[in-house]
């Protein structure tokens, strides 16, 4: 297995880890978890789709919308820990030989910090709003 940077996955992590990107450069090709992450976040994407094209009234997009959310955070939450593995676990972990990294990798848990947390909450926000929506209409 080829050396991985804990940078790299950090920021893999961080701009393409809804996606999966991050777990096929951290496991291989052959890594299950990796292939299932794109279909989620598609199906989140037609949720924005349907919403923008055919208004708040779409209930189908209610429930894909969220499933965007949720990948994006756990993403987020994949580059936070990649970003704080400490070096001496990291190289453990992917059996070579031990790299200090610096700052980039902390930099990229705290911009996913940022953005997983505004993320997260959005989509609380959107689910607990459509759930009362859908409960005062039902009335």
């Amino acid at each position: 297995m080829p050396p991985r940077s804990k940078s790299v996955a950090s920021w893999l992590a961080l701009t393409v880890g809804s996606l999966g990107l991050h777990r096929i450069y951290l496991y291989g090709w052959r890594d299950r978890l990796a292939w299932l992450h794109p279909w989620p976040t598609l199906l989140g994407l037609l949720g924005v789709y349907r919403i923008r094209s055919l208004g708040l009234d779409d209930h189908l997009a209610w429930l894909l919308i969220p499933l965007l959310g949720l990948m994006l955070s756990q993403s987020m939450l994949m580059a936070i820990v990649h970003g704080l593995t400490p070096d001496e676990r990291w190289a453990e972990r992917f059996q070579q030989p031990l790299q200090p990294t610096r700052w980039l990798p902390v930099l990229a848990a705290i911009a996913a910090l940022l953005i997983g947390g505004t993320v997260l909450m959005g989509t609380l926000a959107f689910g607990g709003q459509m759930y009362f929506e859908y409960l005062a209409l039902s009335r």
